[in-house]
């Protein structure tokens, strides 16, 4: 081996090597851990309407003293029961803000213990009306009730159902 060879091979050596690039990327890196509850246990939240550029929706609301209507109140078109009220509003509409709305139609809704109860009307898959209940109020509540804060976004509400209320 002569000098040229013997030098070339120890400067070599002297460099740090370098490995060889690799175009197979990077594993993502592990997921940070969160204090949120799981989403199974968490309660969506339903996002406010921003009401300078979002229509209000008609909502037609059917009072009854005693008891709600029947399904079969609903199911000629046309044809549904007399004390019905519109009320123009938003998706993100509480039961407290649709009862005082209601106690200023109906008076029995007006007496210091009276409750109203909530239910949606709509059509099922296969056309039958079906009246499902979503809240209780009080008359005069101090907005602190579970149901008080409810809005018609978080009971699944869709555009088109009627609202039916019965004062108890």
């Amino acid at each position: 081996m002569d000098k040229r060879g013997r030098d070339a091979k120890m400067a070599a050596a002297a460099q740090p090597q370098s490995r060889p690039t690799s175009t197979r990327p990077l594993p993502p890196p592990p997921p940070l851990q969160s204090r949120a509850p799981p989403p199974t246990l968490a309660r969506p939240r339903f996002e406010p309407v921003d009401r300078e550029k979002t229509c209000p929706l008609l909502l037609r609301v059917f009072t009854k003293i005693g008891s709600h209507h029947g399904e079969e109140d609903f199911v000629v078109r046309g044809k549904e029961p007399k004390d019905e009220v519109q009320i123009y509003t938003w998706k993100d509409a509480t039961l407290r803000e649709l009862t005082d709305l209601v106690k200023e139609v109906a008076p029995e809704a007006r007496r210091r213990n009276a409750k109203l109860s909530f239910a949606f009307v709509y059509p099922d898959q296969r056309g039958r009306f079906v009246l499902r209940t979503v809240g209780m109020t009080h008359s005069y509540g101090n907005g602190r009730r579970i149901d008080d804060s409810k809005s018609l976004g978080e009971l699944s509400f869709q555009i088109g159902d009627y609202l039916d209320v019965a004062i108890l």
